[in-house]
Formats: C-alpha cells, structure tokens, sequence
C-alpha cells in the first residue's frame, strides 16, 4: 500500500531542508516573523572613534520589519503596534512613564464610546440584558456570533447609503467639533467664559476608531481632565468626573455638521443616540461593583489597543486602495461592504465643468449626450467642482469612507510611537555596546542600507514566518503568565 503525499507539507519540508534555511530562520526571527519584510543589502559597523579599528561589523543581507498595524496583513507588526499602542494609552491613564507622573491616575478620566446614528435597519444578534439568552432579530431569525449576516441591511434598496457615506466621511470632524464643544460646555457648567477655561483645565484625551460589522465606526476615547500646564499640573477641585460625565453627554448631542451629496442637497450628521460613559479606576484600586460600569486601567488599555489593529471589516478583506472599477469588481467581500464603496466611488468621480461639458457629466461608458463629436474636447479640461471635492472619497473608498486616523491623541495625553520605539532602538543599540564594553563617546556607528525588495520570496516562506510569529508569540505569553504567578 502506497501513502499519499500531502503536497502542502511537501513543499514546506523542502524549503525547510534547504541549505540556506536556518539563515533564513534567523532573519525572520529577528524581526518577529514579520510576513512582508523589508529586504536590505548593505553593512553597519561599530568602529573606535580613535583608533578606526572595527569593534564589530555586519555585511550582506538583512530583513527590517514592516511595520503593518493591520493583523490581516501582517500579524507579527501588528501585535509589535499593539503592545506600542497598550504603552502608550497605559502611560496616559497610570503615569509612570518620562511624560506622565503617577498623579494622573487621581484625576478625574471617562471612558466614552460614540456611535453613529442609524441609516436603516441591519440583521443583529441581540441578548436579553436580564436573563442572557439570545434574542430574535428583527427578520425573525437568531443569528449566531459568527454569522455572516449580522451587520447586512434588512431591506438594502432602502438602506441610506449616501448618508452612510457622508457620514464616515465627516466622523473626523464631528470628533474635533465634540472636542470643541465640550470645553463649552465645561465652561458653562461653572460658570467660566469658554476663552477663560483653558486658565482652569486642559482636556486630554486618546481615541482608537473600530469598524461594527454594518461597515461603520465608532470612536472608543479615554478622556482626562488635567490643570492647564498639562498632565503634571493637578485640575482644580472643582474638576470631578460627574461634571466631566453631564459635559460629555450635553456636548455629544449637540454636535453635527452638514455634509452634502453630489446635488447639493444637505445632510445634518451628528453623533447616534447610544452613548455609553464609564468612570475608570486604578489598577491597584479597591474592588467596585459591577453596576457602576468602572474599568480598570490594565483591561482599558488592552481592550483600546487590541482595536488599533483591526482592519476596515470583519472580513478583512479591503486593505488597499482601490485605483479603478476593474479593482473594485474584483473585491471578494459581502454584498452590503461592496455597496458602501461603490457609493463612495460613485460620489467622489470627478464632475466636469459646465462650460467645457454642457450636457452633462462624461461617463465611463462615453458621453451622454448627442454631440460626442463637439464633447471630446471636455476631458482636456481636467477641472472638478462641487461639494464633494474635498472629501477625495475615491481615494478612501476602501476604508468604506473613512478618512481619520484609527489612533490619535491629544499633545499631553503621553508618550508617543516615536519616543517609544526611539527608546527600543537606544536599549538595543545599549545593548551591544555593553557587550563589547564601551561607552556611546567612544565609538562610531556606520549605516548604509539599501532596499532591495519587499516580502518573502515564496508562499512557503510566507507560511513558515506566519508559524514562527505564532510561536514566539506564544512563548511570550507564557513567559508574561509565569511571571505573574511569580
């Protein structure tokens, strides 16, 4: 009898039998298992800054990491970002760090999470809030967690797409008016000018975007109130978490802006109806119950950073811009997504204007009108008008419309990305000047690098760094879990 060879672990074993593959492993450790690295050729070297000799030296080859927030792209940058992103809303709710003292944890700080409104009934999986148990949707089925249908419209002929749309394009500007709105509001509640508060308090914050499965976000934020000098500056007495809870709640209501379609028909946009505003509490703070809704720093910080990796969908599918109809025809994602950005892509196409185009639009499928003869000469004009210019949809099409940042913060609220993966590069570069025992004024340091090309070389490459980030991952966690038993 004759077994059967499993061409997947055939191909896989011959790569890992390959003479050069123990050097490949080594590369791909060192940066994680990142599954699209950055290949470079060139040499580094440490010399005496007195004498020139070579204290240490490397030449050839090398893999940088990528450096991909999003997990579906690469898992091991991803979990690097969000263990970057956990240090840095950590550092703003406990303190601790260069940037932040330990006093900030005393003052008063939300959690706020802020919707958006709905644009028409979608398949959901609800839970009853008394007994648990899952309740019937709307269309009369219950769906399980993983159902493809939760999140797709009930009727998507009646599904408000254009306001969708709209909507995700502006998110970023409801967000820096609530900012602005809630130091009104603050103001008002104390009495004080609004040009009078930023004397008292300052208000920092951090936000992290997540995508819900009908294809829309919705803003977690960790909101501090501090003095005016900043975080090391303590806010007033009057400064309480109530106070900062009744302005969060007033000033969230209150903001909208207008956004308007391709006929220039407006659309007021403001913040949905579900707001949810929870006190946090220190780490090391006795037990409260659980009716108060506190959370703890620690779970804060890991539950906002595990979002800073996701993708556009519960799909993942849509990770780079789209560049044309072809692209877009090609997607592999669910019908409602598809829609959204086909919308997107429909209200930003470029509007000519009227006096080189008077009949009408030019269209992909030629002019619309009679005289196509006389209409050539409108695509040499080039020029686009209309309000939705600015919005550049087109280009954030496959971010379903979505044009901020997942993560960002206030200019106090911590540390930053770059002091935090400054201070990697300073330990490691500490690192091996302490293994060749000398000091920074001692030495010189030699670069020069140049990339020669992006990703692994094969899909069995790909596979393999895919297995060595799962594992050292893994071993990671087991090493945190030992040593907090310990």
């Amino acid at each position: 009898m004759v077994l059967a060879v499993d061409p997947t672990v055939d191909r896989l074993t011959r790569r890992m039998r390959s003479p050069d593959f123990e050097d490949w492993k080594r590369k791909v450790k060192s940066v994680a298992g990142c599954t699209r690295p950055v290949h470079l050729s060139g040499r580094w070297a440490i010399r005496d800054a007195h004498s020139g000799a070579e204290l240490a030296s490397r030449t050839g080859a090398v893999m940088s990491p990528c450096g991909n927030r999003r997990e579906a792209v690469c898992p091991a940058c991803s979990d690097r970002y969000a263990a970057d992103a956990f240090h840095l809303l950590r550092a703003g709710l406990s303190g601790g760090s260069k940037d932040v003292p330990e006093t900030v944890a005393e003052t008063p700080r939300l959690f706020l999470t802020l919707t958006a409104p709905s644009f028409g009934p979608v398949h959901n999986r609800r839970v009853s809030p008394t007994t648990g148990k899952t309740m019937p949707c709307a269309c009369g089925s219950f769906h399980h967690e993983h159902d493809p249908a939760r999140g797709q419209p009930l009727d998507p002929d009646s599904y408000d797409y254009t306001g969708h749309v709209l909507w995700q394009a502006h998110a970023g500007v409801l967000w820096s008016r609530f900012r602005t709105y809630l130091l009104r509001h603050l103001a008002g509640l104390v009495g004080l000018r609004v040009r009078e508060i930023g004397e008292h308090v300052r208000v920092s914050y951090a936000k992290v975007a997540e995508y819900q499965r009908r294809g829309i976000i919705h803003f977690h934020a960790v909101i501090r109130l501090d003095g005016p000098e900043g975080p090391a500056d303590p806010p007033p007495a009057w400064a309480t978490s109530e106070l900062l809870d009744h302005a969060v709640r007033t000033a969230s209501r209150a903001v909208s802006v207008t956004g308007y379609d391709r006929g220039g028909n407006p659309h007021v946009l403001g913040w949905g109806e579900q707001i949810d505003v929870r006190p946090i509490r220190a780490a090391n703070a006795s037990r409260v119950e659980n009716e108060h809704g506190e959370i703890t720093d620690d779970r804060l910080a890991s539950y906002v950073a595990k979002y800073a990796t996701k993708g556009t969908s519960t799909s993942e599918a849509v990770d780079k811009p789209i560049r044309s109809q072809g692209h877009l025809d090609l997607l592999a994602i669910n019908p409602h997504h598809r829609r959204i950005i086909q919308t997107a892509w429909n209200l930003g196409a470029p509007q000519r204007c009227a006096d080189c185009h008077p009949h009408g639009e030019h269209t992909s499928n030629g002019c619309p009108c009679q005289q196509r003869a006389t209409c050539q000469s409108c695509g040499g004009c080039g020029q686009t008008s209309g309000p939705l210019e600015h919005l550049n949809l087109r280009r954030w099409a496959h971010m379903l419309a979505f044009r901020g940042h997942f993560l960002s913060k206030s200019q106090h609220y911590s540390t930053t990305f770059t002091r935090i993966r400054g201070d990697r590069r300073q330990y490691r570069h500490h690192q091996v000047l302490d293994e060749l025992g000398v000091d920074e004024d001692e030495i010189t340091v030699i670069n020069h690098w140049a990339m020669t090309h992006v990703g692994h070389d094969s899909p069995e490459e790909t596979e393999l760094a895919e297995a060595l980030a799962q594992q050292i991952r893994h071993d990671r966690k087991q090493r945190y879990e030992q040593e907090k038993r310990s």
